[in-house]
């Protein structure tokens, strides 16, 4: 496997690390987005957040909350992103978090600017899709 993250885990490529357990590792986006671009990974590779197993699951969810607390010093506010399959804007297929820092001059603007053609779904359409998501 050529996973650039399973490399960064296995400390085969250089990263600027700020903390890591035996299963989770956080370090300092190569690209970032805005100063202190943080991201935590598994150590083992999984593509999605739904194929990890609990326990690897909740130590990468300890870690960021972790260091979300020392991010989010930077600037008072941290956007948390997982992207969580290709369709969903994921380019290296292993899980990873974002903790990048926000400010209200960075001109990303929340969540929802990022749709353009949002579904305007009625009462009952959004029962139907609650019921459909509860009973999958």
């Amino acid at each position: 496997m050529d996973c650039i993250f399973c490399k960064i885990a296995k400390k085969e490529i250089p990263s600027k690390i700020i903390t890591e357990t035996n299963k989770s590792i956080a370090f300092l986006d190569a690209f970032p987005l805005s100063r202190g671009h943080t991201l935590v990974i598994p150590k083992c590779h999984y593509e999605k957040v739904q194929d990890m197993t609990d326990i690897d699951s909740n130590d990468l969810f300890d870690v960021v909350h972790k260091v979300i607390s020392k991010v989010d010093k930077l600037t008072g506010s941290t956007l948390l992103a997982i992207h969580n399959g290709k369709d969903s804007g994921q380019e290296i297929p292993h899980v990873h978090v974002h903790l990048i820092p926000r400010e209200s001059h960075d001109q990303a603007g929340p969540v929802h600017s990022m749709f353009k053609d949002r579904p305007k779904l009625s009462d009952k359409e959004l029962d139907e899709l609650c019921a459909k998501i509860k009973n999958m």
